[in-house]
């Protein structure tokens, strides 16, 4: 069995958790066995069918209201008491903020090994064999893990979604038992941002911006092309966010966040090796700088050489007719 642990925000299941239940099917086939997804909250059977389609045969609804908020401690337990009981040969997680914080906990807690952002994802000899690059991107890495369960996390907006089906699955309902003094921390709140835009990690085009845009005012010149460019979000290099332009939830880089959009535009941004580490695994990337032999131009699909005040506009109006 592979078990998917499926991540809730804003009270819906998030593209990244479904991306690795649909991988977890595309592997279970292989491995002849049976991918099944894993929720841990309160008040979450609306969502608990929206699993089938993406390729689980089961669903398991981990209950406890000290799971109406999130607690890195209490999921943690509730997610071994429950590995310990059905006993995957394989766990994934999103490699997001969340999945970050969960696996290594659920690792420590089971003694087992894991590997975190992965980007591919193989089967030899019955055994998964996980890449994820190193050295901000330069190289990657490929691993067996010996250990059971095999606990991997992978990298959002890699793996594709499976087309969904009109499957349907079976629902185990369990009321987990965790022990008050076990929930060290809460989440008891998420504050927003006033005007907050999508985050960059679950965006399908991300548009960045660096030094080159002069000033925090210039990043409205980008915002401006996020309603002709659906599922898109404002990025940033960090010299941009170090200057104050914009804020560092923005920030794309080894010191900011990791994402793999289908499209990433660079406007203004050199490409120093720490935000090519943060980008690098972008599907589709282009790059506008005024420097010819700025090195964004090497991982760069599609190139301009111009003053991006020029380009902009001229792509918001090539936008607009194409609407």
């Amino acid at each position: 069995m592979i078990l998917v642990f499926m991540e809730v925000r804003d009270g819906e299941i998030k593209k990244s958790s479904l991306e690795a239940l649909s991988e977890a099917s595309r592997k279970a086939q292989v491995l002849h066995t049976k991918a099944t997804a894993v929720l841990a909250g309160h008040n979450l059977e609306s969502l608990i069918d929206k699993v089938f389609p993406y390729g689980a045969s089961k669903a398991y609804l981990l209950e406890n209201t000290l799971l109406s908020h999130y607690s890195p401690s209490a999921v943690a337990q509730a997610l071994s008491l429950l590995i310990h009981e059905v006993k995957p040969e394989i766990v994934f997680f999103s490699a997001t903020s969340m999945g970050k914080d969960l696996a290594p906990r659920l690792a420590a807690k089971l003694g087992v090994s894991l590997v975190s952002d992965c980007t591919r994802i193989e089967i030899k000899y019955g055994k998964l064999e996980v890449t994820r690059p190193i050295y901000a991107g330069k190289a990657f890495l490929a691993l067996r893990l010996k250990s059971s369960p095999q606990i991997v996390s992978l990298r959002p907006n890699v793996f594709p979604l499976l087309e969904p089906s009109e499957d349907k699955g079976e629902v185990v309902r369990k009321d987990v038992l965790i022990p008050e003094d076990q929930v060290k921390a809460q989440v008891k709140e998420l504050v927003k941002e006033a005007g907050a835009e999508l985050d960059v990690t679950e965006a399908d085009i991300v548009i960045s911006g660096g030094r080159g845009m002069k000033g925090p005012e210039n990043f409205d010149l980008l915002r401006d092309l996020i309603p002709f460019l659906p599922h898109s979000t404002i990025g940033a290099s960090r010299s941009a966010v170090d200057s104050g332009w914009i804020d560092h939830q923005h920030q794309v880089g080894q010191t900011g966040k990791t994402v793999s959009p289908t499209l990433y535009m660079a406007f203004g941004i050199s490409g120093a090796i720490q935000h090519l580490a943060g980008m690098s695994s972008s599907k589709y990337i282009v790059a506008v700088n005024k420097d010819p032999d700025a090195p964004i131009f090497k991982v760069a699909n599609f190139g301009v050489v111009g003053d991006l005040f020029e380009v902009i506009p001229y792509l918001k109006e090539e936008l607009k007719k194409a609407q």
